[in-house]
């Protein structure tokens, strides 16, 4: 029973994705004759009643905290844990405004995935080329600064239930350089979702979201350690409740 769950779960998720792909690409290409802003808006909502119909379609029962803290309006990076894959699904159905994330260069080469990145606003980032590597993030903080989110794992990859793992302070370098507000965000559960046993999972799944923290109030030579020590206590904090 719960493989038939498992590939039913994951046979909506490729068919949805394939079916929904064409919204996508039209907001795309309006978003390049003048209408960003709406078509960030159209497209985020698309998203997050898709990551909320999984989320439904997979059982688990959700608690989240804290999201009354998420600013409404201006430029924000969200930091969190990262677990699992799952945790997209819960950051886009959660958060409640568009947004971005940061994602490894590999994952350009998945198709679909890559699509929706794009789409959604995702950046793509090469750790193993500092030139590219320094354009995407400066692609990022032109983004925060006219008022768009972009959501970082600074652990720098999935922690596959081996708790919270060490902050990458350069992870920081999108909130330290755009100036915009940091909230941090603690997801409980996520790994024991699918990517446990590979099997689908119906779990308790908690997502608590931070006070967020001014850039401007620590001094500039300090922010990028500061922030992941900071972000790292608040975040290992949510997770021990």
């Amino acid at each position: 029973m719960q493989l038939l769950k498992t590939i039913c779960l994951l046979t909506v998720v490729i068919f949805t994705v394939i079916i929904l792909m064409p919204f996508g690409i039209i907001a795309f290409v309006l978003s390049f004759l003048g209408l960003k802003k709406l078509m960030s808006l159209v497209t985020y909502k698309i998203a997050q009643g898709w990551a909320s119909m999984i989320l439904v379609l997979s059982g688990c029962t959700l608690t989240v905290e804290g999201r009354e803290k998420i600013p409404k309006q201006g430029g924000v990076c969200f930091v969190s844990n990262h677990g699992s894959i799952f945790d997209i699904i819960l950051a886009l159905a959660c958060i409640g405004r568009p947004f971005g994330f940061v994602a490894k260069k590999e994952l350009v080469f998945l198709p679909l995935l890559n699509a929706w990145i794009s789409i959604l606003g995702g950046l793509f980032i090469d750790r193993n080329h500092p030139r590219k590597a320094l354009k995407t993030i400066n692609k990022g903080v032109q983004r925060l600064r006219s008022g768009g989110g972009i959501l970082i794992f600074p652990e720098g990859h999935r922690s596959r239930g081996q708790g919270l793992l060490p902050f990458k302070a350069g992870s920081f370098k999108l909130a330290t350089q755009s100036g915009v507000p940091v909230v941090p965000i603690a997801i409980s559960g996520s790994y024991e979702v699918f990517e446990k046993n590979y099997r689908l999972n119906s779990v308790p799944l908690r997502i608590v979201f931070g006070s967020p923290l001014a850039i401007d109030t620590i001094a500039p030579e300090n922010r990028k350690q500061f922030l992941a020590d900071e972000v790292r206590q608040i975040i290992e904090i949510a997770l021990s409740k």
